[in-house]
């Protein structure tokens, strides 16, 4: 029996769970191992647990440290270009999705990927002479591993194995996290969150927060999300087998605060993607409301079309989405006002060659003017604007 059913003699459910544990780790390990501690060096690991995890990759994956660090910073500075090893924007989400393992194992091959993006990760003996050298002897190791443990249904525990992260990481993730799903933050490119429960794949389905805040170690940035890799992480700094080294950071609003200062300034461009969020929660989608309760129907229709336009980034509008603007502008003069100036906003930090004086002046200014135009959300967001500050708040 034991050569059927193997040493462990499970139930069905028992091969279930078994499995289930199994990708787990290996799920774990990617997003804590490879992709924050090593790609975006958002936390460092306990030798004993990066040892560990480069170990369990090397059996369930097969996958080198360098190769899916390199691919993935990549990734990030090359994002929705055609340089980019996976974007379903350029290559279409039927080719990421279902040929997301493919297009790893392509760019894996590229030597001058592995040169530019795959600086610091592992180089020790065991790198180039095991996990390197002999990268299809770990999936090996692991299907005997299987058969010994969990007899004939092990084969198909392990092909599962195999097929989970190409799968999930590959497709789901750079497919669909980059396809479907909501946008918290406007960063410039198309990731989105797949789902709010960070959980099956690790927190990895907080993609749109991961790409706005990429150096952050916990990925859940509202209270109603959850990143499972975040308790992950926070047990074993608990343990004392970790250390955070960047989250994302948290607008302060310091109560009383009425001067636009440098630390407004500081705070305005360290935490712009929650300001251009907050700009267009309460400025922007209240505007829009109004201007709806008093359209036509036509013009109504048209509003409703554009209302994700008028909050989405501007690099990322198709042609559509750019003519939408362009009909909202010519017909609805308070919401091309609001707009414009969302616009101006955004290009105070845009000015990278400014000094520090100009940037304040310039900010100064577009407070002063934006409380002229009479618009009550717009003179209520400048005002608040004031209070923003680097500075926690005391409890």
């Amino acid at each position: 029996m034991e050569i059927l059913y193997g040493v462990l003699n499970l139930s069905f459910w028992g091969y279930v769970v078994a499995l289930l544990i199994l990708t787990h780790i290996t799920i774990v390990g990617v997003t804590v191992y490879l992709h924050r501690s090593q790609a975006h060096r958002a936390l460092e690991l306990h030798p004993a647990i990066c040892h560990f995890f480069r170990f369990w990759i090397w059996l369930t994956t097969g996958m080198e440290t360098k190769k899916w660090v390199s691919i993935h910073r990549k990734h990030h500075a090359k994002c929705e270009t055609d340089e980019d090893p996976h974007s379903p924007q350029t290559r279409g989400i039927k080719k990421v999705f279902f040929e997301g393992a493919e297009l790893y194992r392509a760019e894996a091959k590229n030597q001058d990927t592995m040169d530019r993006y795959g600086q610091g990760t592992p180089d020790d003996w065991l790198e180039r002479h095991v996990y390197t050298k002999h990268s299809a002897a770990g999936i090996a190791l692991m299907f005997v591993i299987d058969l010994v443990l969990f007899g004939i249904p092990g084969i198909t525990i392990w092909a599962l194995q195999m097929a989970w992260i190409p799968f999930f990481a590959a497709g789901v993730v750079n497919g669909i996290g980059h396809y479907w799903g909501y946008r918290n933050f406007e960063c410039p490119d198309a990731s989105r969150n797949i789902i709010s429960l960070g959980a099956f794949i690790g927190g990895e389905e907080l993609h749109n927060n991961h790409h706005t805040f990429p150096t952050s170690a916990k990925f859940s940035v509202k209270w109603w999300e959850f990143d499972l890799g975040w308790v992950y992480i926070r047990l074993l700094q608990f343990l004392g087998l970790s250390k955070v080294k960047r989250v994302s950071p948290k607008l302060e609003n310091i109560p009383g605060k009425s001067l636009i200062d440098s630390d407004t300034l500081a705070a305005l461009i360290t935490n712009r993607f929650q300001v251009l969020a907050r700009y267009s929660r309460e400025v922007l989608l209240p505007v829009l409301h109004e201007e709806k309760q008093k359209a036509n129907t036509s013009s109504k229709a048209l509003l409703k079309r554009a209302k994700i336009a008028l909050i989405r980034t501007e690099s990322l509008l198709n042609e559509e989405g750019k003519q939408q603007i362009a009909e909202v502008m010519d017909n609805h003069h308070m919401l091309a006002l609001v707009y414009q100036y969302r616009l101006k906003l955004q290009a105070i930090w845009g000015r990278t060659t400014a000094t520090q004086r100009e940037l304040l002046e310039a900010l100064q200014d577009w407070c002063k003017q934006a409380e002229a135009t009479g618009v009550y959300a717009l003179r209520k967001f400048a005002v608040s604007l004031a209070g923003f500050s680097t500075q926690k708040r005391l409890s």
